[in-house]
């Protein structure tokens, strides 16, 4: 475009006088026109620009004025825009209303998380892993959550708010879905499922030597958590959520650790949430209890970057998996501060098939081209729990042993910092159907049984983001959601009907 054409759209005539350089510069600084990323970067090219374009007058170049504007608004990559064309580009939330968001807001946002926070990029390497569709491809799925009513794909994806929906099947796609805007080419974000990847770069870290043990304790990499509720806490019990740190993770508490964990996020609080950590007491023996806690895992990703002598954690990401296993497109990662840390626990973002492709890496052991990048038996304890965690046992997790507020029988079981499903029987999940605790959205549930998943795992992040690892099929499932609440008992019961249901169609 020319300097001439960007005139004309900014309404600007070819030889502009100081006065309306002035003023144009203005609407930006008083948010009339306002740069899309504002960020004290944006800010000083605007100043330096006024700079240069003042001595140009001083001097009298009268000609080069347009060049000047013309060269400033490429600088800003045309970063300006007027509110109402953002609007209608995108709509995007504030920053401060990520775990808030309004139903219109939500997409728009969960796929344009670097454009409202801190990331850091990790890039894809020079050759694409290919997913061929299949031969034979999931035209249909019939499934009944209640036993009465029957639901297809397309109802499956309006009842749960599906946005992206990618089923893989002997790495073939056989069901690829988009919605609510996102493409090919949509990076979303993660939530929690990004503790799960953390998990993966943690047994990484013990294959390449970095981590000796996750039986060593996290002062060991970490000296500046002596003396806090972590001295004495290994890394394995942060993998299981065991620490017996007290944590809560009520997202609609605004008194929260997680609240206040989130807080730091948008402070831009380097070393925020080390601080946080370290002035949190202790409730149980650690190894003990299983509390879900989204600082046990920062605190995961904190022990990694020192383990890792300073490099980053998407560093590692990139160059263990996201260069080598032929991931498509670069995906970014939520950081603490600018240029800091990453949030481990929290806000991957990449494409819907490279979230299948990651699944794959689960079911491929964690072996690339030929090359054994995890222990033996990581994916095998990662996914299950331990025989020495019985708080993380199948149906324990939200039960009366570990001393929650409000128990009651979930039937899944945690690995390290994965979900496992029942290898046997998977007892009654409880309050599906209750009201109070879920509203509309509560349903009468029948057969329980889900067969056709048993000895699978996921990861799970809030508001609905899913990839499901089946081996015994081959499978890898994601499903990305934009659920009116953090999370919704019932709508994960469906989800599970689903995959349990198309997994048996591909049979």
């Amino acid at each position: 475009m020319s300097y001439q054409q960007i005139f004309k759209i900014m309404s600007i005539p070819r030889t502009p006088s100081f006065q309306q350089i002035q003023l144009f510069l203005y609407k930006i600084l008083s948010n009339d026109i306002r740069p899309s990323h504002q960020n004290s970067i944006t800010m000083k090219r605007l100043k330096i620009g006024l700079s240069l374009y003042t001595k140009a007058r001083r001097n009298k170049f009268i000609r080069i004025y347009p060049f000047i504007l013309s060269g400033l608004i490429l600088i800003l990559n045309y970063g300006c825009k007027k509110e109402e064309d953002i609007a209608t580009e995108e709509k995007i939330g504030k920053a401060e209303d990520l775990l808030n968001l309004s139903p219109e807001y939500q997409a728009g946002t969960y796929r344009n998380i670097d454009k409202i926070f801190n990331t850091r990029v990790f890039k894809r390497g020079d050759n694409v892993f290919p997913l061929p569709q299949s031969a034979k491809p999931l035209v249909t799925v019939e499934y009944s959550p209640d036993g009465v009513n029957t639901y297809d794909i397309d109802d499956f994806i309006a009842r749960n708010y599906v946005a992206g929906l990618l089923i893989l099947k002997d790495c073939e796609i056989v069901l690829e879905r988009y919605e609510q805007g996102n493409n090919a080419t949509s990076k979303w974000t993660s939530f929690s499922v990004a503790k799960s990847i953390t998990s993966i770069l943690i047994g990484m870290a013990v294959h390449d030597g970095k981590i000796a043990d996750i039986n060593d304790l996290v002062t060991f990499y970490l000296p500046q958590m002596a003396g806090s509720a972590y001295d004495g806490v290994t890394i394995r019990q942060l993998l299981q959520m065991s620490s017996g740190v007290y944590w809560n993770e009520d997202y609609s508490d605004p008194q929260s650790e997680i609240a206040a964990m989130f807080q730091v996020i948008l402070n831009e609080q380097a070393g925020g949430h080390l601080e946080l950590l370290s002035g949190l007491p202790r409730v149980a023996r650690p190894g003990t209890i299983f509390n879900y806690s989204t600082g046990e895992t920062f605190l995961e990703g904190a022990v990694l970057f020192a383990a890792l002598g300073g490099e980053t954690l998407s560093g590692y990401l990139e160059r263990k998996i996201w260069a080598n296993m032929g991931m498509e497109a670069d995906g970014y990662w939520l950081l603490e501060s600018p240029d800091g840390i990453e949030t481990a626990g929290a806000n991957v973002s990449m494409t819907l098939r490279d979230y299948g492709r990651f699944g794959m890496l689960l079911l491929n052991n964690g072996i690339i081209n030929g090359t054994p990048l995890l222990p033996n038996d990581w994916i095998n304890q990662a996914s299950r729990p331990a025989p020495d965690a019985p708080q993380c046992d199948y149906g324990v997790l939200y039960s009366g042993y570990n001393t929650t507020n409000y128990p009651y029988y979930y039937p899944l079981g945690y690995g390290y910092n994965w979900w496992s499903m029942p290898e046997t029987d998977w007892g009654k999940w409880e309050n599906l159907n209750n009201p109070e605790w879920w509203g509309e959205y509560s349903i009468n549930v029948s057969d329980q049984a889900f067969s056709n998943l048993k000895g699978s795992y996921l990861a799970q992040g809030i508001f609905g983001q899913f990839i499901h690892v089946n081996p015994q099929e081959n499978m890898v499932t994601v499903i990305w959601s934009t659920w009116p609440e953090a999370w919704i008992d019932p709508l994960e019961y469906e989800v599970y009907c689903f995959i349990n249901a198309a997994t048996n169609t591909l049979k």
